[in-house]
């Protein structure tokens, strides 16, 4: 992958981190201002299960700026883009679709199948 199409991913991978973290801070501003105490039990049920969802959003969104941050890290060490299983390069469509992609789709379909077939004994 020349420098060009590295520099193009490093950009989508931040702005998409850029926009998680902005996402995450409204997320815990919500949190913090809907600790007020429901009279309603209904209403206070509601409220958990709608922190709740929150609180997972929050959690997936924590785990996905990980994955993109190795992912800038592979793109310094010079390894973006390549399959960490065969080493061959995943193909540009991939990384276009999911920046964070660590195996080829060929990979990535083997290790679904043998998920699968775990999953089935």
């Amino acid at each position: 992958m020349n420098e060009t199409m590295q520099e193009y991913f490093r950009q989508k991978l931040v702005a998409w981190k850029d926009e998680l973290l902005r996402d995450m801070d409204t997320t815990l501003q919500h949190l913090q201002e809907d600790t007020a105490k429901a009279a309603d039990l209904s209403d206070r049920a509601s409220a958990e299960t709608d922190r709740s969802v929150e609180l997972r959003t929050r959690d997936r969104a924590r785990k996905l700026i990980l994955k993109i941050d190795e992912a800038m890290l592979r793109i310094d060490q010079g390894v973006y883009g390549y399959c960490v299983e065969t080493g061959d390069p995943i193909g540009v469509k991939r990384l276009q679709a999911r920046p964070i992609a660590t195996l080829s789709l060929e990979a990535q379909e083997r290790h679904e199948r043998l998920e699968k077939s775990q999953r089935d004994d």
